[in-house]
Formats: C-alpha cells, structure tokens, sequence
C-alpha cells in the first residue's frame, strides 16, 4: 500500500525531523513520493515517480528547513496506476469558489460505481485522484444549489456522507486538506495514528520517534482546524479486513510495476 503523513497546526511548526523519519520507510514504497505545504502564503506541491530516499529533489528540499501550518506527505506502493509522475500523490484540485483541496490515499477503492465516469477524464490512473475529482463534483453541485460558499459543517458533511457510503469492502485511509480543515478517515486497524501538542495535530501511518503517539479514530471522519478538533463525523462500523484474493486482478492488471 502507501504511507500518509500530515500536518494541522495552530502555528507555524517546523517539520524535517518528521518527514525525514517518514520519507525513510521508502524501501518498502518505492514508487513515489510527494509533499504539499498548504499555507495561504507558501503553498508548495513536489513529487516524483521515484523513490524518496534515492530523489535529489527530496534531499534537497529536506536539507532546507520546512516550516508549515497545513503539510501532507505521500510515500507510494503502487496497487492501482503505473509508476508515473501522474499517479503520484497528493491530488489537489480547485472548486468553484476557489477552495484548494488537496488529497492522499492509503488504501484502494475496488467498489465504488459513482467513482467509475472520472476514469475517463482524470490525468492519472488511480482510484484516489477519482476520490477527489468526485468529491470536487458534490462541493459543486451544493455550492451551485445554495448559491454561495460552502461552509465548514456543509464541507464536512460531504465528505462524512461519502466515507460512510464508500467505506465498505474499500480501504479508505484518507488525509485531505481544504486550505481550513484537516479531513482523517481510516478503516484498517492500526494503519494510522496521531499525535496532539502545543503545536498542532500531526497523522502518521506509523508513529514516528517523537511525541506521544495514538490509534487515529476509527471507522469515523474527523475534521481538525488549527490542529484542534472542530468535527466528528458518524460512526459508520465498516471496518476493513485485508483479503489477498481481492488484490490479485489489480497486480495482473500492472504486472509491469
């Protein structure tokens, strides 16, 4: 699968001790990796197709300090979507009143209808940049019916309504960011924690030496602004088990990874 890391704070924190144990763990996700800093006023977006620990580009930008209120990092294992620059994480996207939303994935969507039209107009191959292109899709059309900015508890419940119908028999460990809120779902157990301090709240696949670190609510959307908890979404129970048999048509499908 992959690995997720991100960042919701209440100032500015620097970083590199995090992503630099995080990015790391690339021997076991070789097939890319990204970073996005979010702030307002430094809103950055790199990845690559390769693998972080072997990129001059990541080392570079790591050598540097990285200080940010609103981060999100992505290590690829490839299920869905060649290697290519296309397919690497985060996705991001603009709605209509010109929200930037950014997402990455751990996990793989293998039922999902309403997700299939975007196959034919997404950049890449993957099931998470269609996560996000439809997700986009509703916060317009709700933007469109009410006929002005969508507010928080209104973004919210988009996404809640979508985790909870989505969630079953799918994988959706989800981290998305919408420029005010910090989005977290999983489904898997023990596949994403979190850490709360005086700085904000950070998520992590796996927790990472500093700090104090917990079980990221389950089967549940929460929503944190300024690294504090603003929403709780509903309880949906659809708890995801791994099953090998069900991976076996993605890999013959991209047995050239």
């Amino acid at each position: 699968m992959c690995e997720i890391y991100g960042f919701s704070g209440c100032r500015k924190r620097e970083l590199n001790t995090d992503l630099r144990e995080f990015y790391s763990h690339a021997e076991e996700h070789p097939n890319g990796w990204g970073l996005a800093l979010l702030d307002p006023d430094n809103i950055r977006l790199c990845r690559e197709a390769v693998r972080a620990d072997q990129s001059d580009t990541l080392k570079g930008l790591l050598n540097e300090p990285i200080v940010a209120k609103h981060a999100l990092a992505h290590i690829r294992l490839a299920t869905i979507g060649h290697v290519e620059y296309e397919n690497c994480h985060p996705f991001f996207g603009t709605d209509h009143s010109g929200r930037r939303w950014t997402l990455i994935h751990n996990g793989t969507v293998f039922e999902n209808d309403r997700l299939n039209k975007y196959i034919y107009v997404q950049n890449g191959e993957t099931d998470s940049e269609r996560i996000l292109l439809y997700l986009l899709d509703c916060v317009n059309e709700l933007t469109e019916k009410r006929g002005r900015s969508l507010n928080a508890q209104e973004r919210f419940s988009i996404l809640d309504r979508f985790v909870s119908g989505s969630s079953p028999k799918n994988k959706l460990n989800l981290l998305i960011d919408d420029g005010e809120l910090l989005y977290a779902h999983t489904n898997f157990r023990g596949s994403l924690y979190l850490r709360r301090n005086n700085a904000g709240v950070t998520f992590s696949t796996q927790p990472l030496s500093e700090g104090n670190w917990e079980p990221a609510p389950f089967t549940t959307l929460t929503g944190w602004r300024a690294g504090e908890l603003a929403f709780t979404g509903y309880v949906h129970h659809n708890e995801y088990f791994f099953n090998a048999e069900s991976y076996k048509p993605l890999f013959m499908a991209y047995s050239g990874l």
